[in-house]
């Protein structure tokens, strides 16, 4: 049976998790800071710094001593067997440092990103990025908030799409991935202008309402993207699979490989 998360629960939870991403931020910005990063290629090609390590590190160590205790699925953690990963009904998703390239461009625009995920869904999520310090969280029934110290935490949401040619639709796209599967996405819009961002910064801009879509036609993993999800759909948002035309979901196939996804407001037929 899935233990209840009420949302008392998830505030105080999402409390000791905002603190561990900060944590995890100080440590990532420690080696940010220095000469020279030392880095590693992973066997799919993509890099590994140790400020990936020392993240995974400080998450690990933090996310064990909230209660209750979940497992956790981190880009960066333990290789799960399937048949054990698929059989958890609640668990973390975690990137230490999602944006690993925007990291080593030195440009800021990588996060920590901690999900939790109870029956496919995130219900709570955290983004962090350290050197924006900007602080984005969601949880079920609690809204979604960004915090800039030393402001106060706001609330954001989602804004309405453009009707009638009003204004351009504010499209956010990735600074170190596009394909002709975007520009062809693009160009079924009546107008447009185009937002460049890295990370899961993305999901975040279109949840407190800089952008009105991110069309992401690519590849991409869970650990990506299920944080900034709970945060898009607490601010009243959708990450849709254009397949499906539902809700991404986690943990709940073979493949950690997330298929393609749109975020949005609200669905309109030219997304399709």
């Amino acid at each position: 049976m899935p233990i209840a998360l009420s949302p008392d629960t998830l505030s105080s939870m999402a409390a000791q998790v905002r603190s561990i991403a900060r944590a995890a931020g100080r440590e990532i910005l420690r080696v940010y800071a220095a000469d020279t990063v030392q880095k590693w290629e992973k066997d799919d090609h993509s890099p590994l710094t140790a400020a990936d390590l020392a993240a995974q590190k400080t998450i690990q160590a933090g996310l064990e001593a909230v209660l209750p205790r979940f497992a956790i699925l981190s880009e960066e953690g333990r290789d799960w067997p399937e048949a054990e990963r698929l059989a958890l009904s609640t668990l973390w998703i975690v990137d230490p440092l999602d944006g690993t390239k925007e990291f080593l461009k030195r440009n800021g625009e990588f996060t920590v990103n901690i999900a939790l995920v109870q029956d496919g869904r995130p219900v709570l999520g955290v983004v962090y990025a350290p050197v924006l310090d900007r602080l984005y969280w969601a949880g079920a029934e609690l809204g979604a908030w960004r915090e800039d110290e030393p402001d106060a935490p706001h609330s954001i949401q989602v804004r309405r799409p453009p009707r009638n040619g009003e204004r351009p639709w504010r499209v956010v796209g990735s600074r170190s991935h596009g394909n002709p599967a975007i520009d062809a996405f693009i160009a079924r819009l009546p107008a447009s202008e185009i937002v460049a961002m890295g990370s899961s910064l993305k999901l975040c801009l279109v949840a407190e309402g800089a952008a009105d879509i991110y069309p992401r036609l690519g590849p991409t993993m869970e650990w990506d993207t299920a944080a900034a999800h709970c945060i898009v759909e607490q601010a009243g948002g959708q990450v849709l699979d254009p397949a499906t035309r539902k809700p991404l979901t986690y943990n709940q196939r073979p493949t950690l490989l997330n298929p393609h996804f749109i975020v949005c407001a609200e669905p309109d037929e030219r997304f399709w």
